[in-house]
């Protein structure tokens, strides 16, 4: 019988307003916001605990953010900084194993069934690096301890700030059977209402439904939730996650329905994304066009060639049939996304780089 995995999942707490704090005293206690201005179409990219309290939370539009709690202090954010905090706790991260999966700056998920310390308990770890973190940059963060991936992300936001949450192998059960569907991973908005709609509110009611009858309502994610309500997750923690797509986009300070402008606006995107295709020494096959209208409606164009995509001319080629096929010009349009997807690597770029020398040849 094959060992029980020991997967940590730390989250720091509320990281980017964590930073601003700590870099100025002054405004620890305080609402702090990190996003755009109250006065912009800009959005909450990140809050603290004073904000939430107000009822505050990511992707909120920083207007509405700033009528909940018009004391708040409103910061632009600073990534150069929140990386540079980032890369030292991935580095005190590999302190404890090799096996760490960033899933963005501020959270990871660390296997330690194997470990340098060769210590078993995977909790003693958690809290050890958790008293790391805090020395070495003076921030908070959670930790969830399971035997898997999927356990161990939701134990770690169950005692926020601060806190941990250990879900043995033997309480497992008890634990989804009493969890709101709404915190499985996996099930956003639309898929809980559905799901309440089928009299789904707990775990304990999806483990009543049958591999049948989960496919017929939701499809191919039918065995996810199938699996997941019964605490089973085989995903590796995958220290070489690749990068998938590069992109930009563009919340615009306000609507526009001139086309020209659009145009104008995705040229600069798409410069923007060739650059960073270039410092990467990559390009990909798929070019995705994103639009949002007024209303907030959003839909994306894609199309894939196998010549692909590797700078600023292959981008602008391709972009003005894909926005031909939307309703920009017609409707007003609130943000426009460029990315390109399924990446190649260096080799393969470099190689698409030669072939693409212009014509004809100086003499």
């Amino acid at each position: 019988m094959p060992s029980v995995r020991k997967i940590i999942h730390v989250d720091m707490d509320a990281f980017f307003a964590s930073v601003e704090q700590l870099d100025r005293p002054e405004l620890r206690g305080v609402p702090v916001i990190v996003g755009g201005a109250p006065g912009s179409r800009g959005v909450v990219a990140a809050c603290s605990y004073e904000a939430r309290a107000f009822g505050i939370h990511s992707a909120m539009p920083s207007s509405r953010a700033h009528q909940l709690c018009p004391q708040a202090v409103f910061i632009k954010p600073r990534m150069a900084r929140y990386q540079e905090i980032s890369r030292e706790i991935m580095a005190l991260f590999h302190r404890y194993t090799l096996l760490v999966e960033p899933l963005s700056v501020d959270e990871a998920f660390l296997d330690v069934t194997a470990n340098p310390l060769g210590e078993p308990s995977a909790t003693r770890i958690a809290e050890r690096i958790r008293a790391a973190i805090r020395a070495t940059t003076g921030l908070t963060a959670s930790a969830g301890v399971s035997y898997n991936k999927f356990l161990a992300k939701i134990a770690s936001g169950q005692r926020k700030p601060d806190g941990l949450t250990v879900i043995p192998p033997e309480q497992a059960p008890a634990f989804l059977a009493t969890l709101p569907i709404g915190k499985f991973y996996g099930v956003g908005r639309v898929t809980e209402q559905k799901m309440r709609a089928h009299g789904i509110r707990t775990g304990g009611d999806l483990l009543r439904h049958s591999l049948q009858e989960l496919t017929a309502l939701f499809g191919k994610s039918g065995r996810f939730f199938h699996d997941m309500a019964r605490g089973i997750d085989h995903r590796p923690v995958e220290p070489a996650r690749a990068r998938k797509s590069i992109g930009s986009e563009t919340t615009l300070a306000a609507d526009i329905r001139d086309l020209t402008e659009v145009k104008a606006v995705l040229r600069e995107q798409a410069l923007e994304v060739a650059e960073a295709l270039s410092r990467k020494q990559t390009g990909g096959r798929t070019l995705t066009l994103k639009v949002r209208y007024s209303d907030f409606t959003t839909v994306t164009r894609s199309c894939t060639t196998t010549r692909g995509f590797f700078d600023a001319a292959d981008i602008l080629a391709c972009l003005p049939r894909l926005l031909a096929v939307t309703e920009a010009g017609r409707r007003p349009v609130r943000l426009v996304g460029v990315t390109v997807a399924n990446l190649c690597g260096e080799r393969e770029a470099r190689q698409r780089r030669i072939c693409q020398l212009p014509l004809p040849f100086p003499t």
